[in-house]
């Protein structure tokens, strides 16, 4: 009966001191808050956009330069850094150049330019640096003036173009662009007479609305 009461009293000062403990090792215990979500941005996915830019042909006396403007439509991929995609591109143009000679004038005028391109690029986050190639086309037109006869013809040129820019992410969906394309268009038959080559150095700059919300949470 001795060691019945005594068990019985060590078990009362036991339940008398556990919650006591419990809660002094609860609270030397130490806290880890949990990582907060890191936010990254996606590439991969559609997007179109607008663009304007300013052309001006590599050699010639006159040189044909000007404006553009037009859309843009393309989708990404993305693996780790690296992300490439497809885009083309098309728009309205006032680049053009004329010449008179013996009382002819003589005037080239391209009214429409576009692309179709590879793009392969390094992402840092929200900023694509990339490079850019593939087909170019354009539709020219060339009218000659003289006696107060006027004649006309145009005529479609396809080529290559290569280049390089720059992507920003600056909203959730929209981003801007820079880039450069060398634009370099075969040649064509004009009443008779080859035009020869068409080369354009060209600056343009964009922006793009993505769809599917490129900002993620990752944890």
């Amino acid at each position: 009966m001795r060691n019945v009461l005594l068990a019985s009293a060590g078990m009362l000062v036991l339940s008398a001191f556990a919650p006591a403990m419990a809660a002094d090792m609860a609270a030397r215990a130490p806290y880890v808050k949990a990582p907060p979500p890191v936010a990254y941005t996606n590439w991969t996915g559609f997007y179109i956009g607008g663009f304007g830019g300013y052309a001006s042909e590599n050699s010639g006396n006159p040189k044909m330069e000007g404006g553009f403007v037009g859309g843009t439509i393309g989708y990404n991929w993305q693996a780790g850094n690296i992300v490439y995609g497809l885009e083309a591109d098309g728009g309205w143009a006032d680049v053009d150049a004329s010449i008179t000679t013996l009382g002819t004038t003589v005037k080239s005028k391209t009214d429409a330019l576009g692309t179709v391109r590879g793009r392969f690029g390094f992402a840092v986050d929200k900023v694509l640096f990339y490079g850019t190639g593939g087909y170019a086309w354009i539709d020219n037109k060339i009218t000659a003036s003289a006696l107060g006869i006027t004649a006309s013809q145009s005529n479609f040129h396809s080529g290559w173009t290569v280049g390089a820019g720059i992507e920003a992410f600056i909203a959730p969906q929209w981003s801007i662009k820079g880039e450069y394309l060398y634009r370099s268009l075969g040649s064509e038959n004009y009443f008779g007479v080859r035009s020869g080559d068409l080369n354009l150095h060209s600056v343009q700059f964009g922006v793009n609305y993505h769809f599917g919300g490129p900002i993620l949470a990752k944890y």
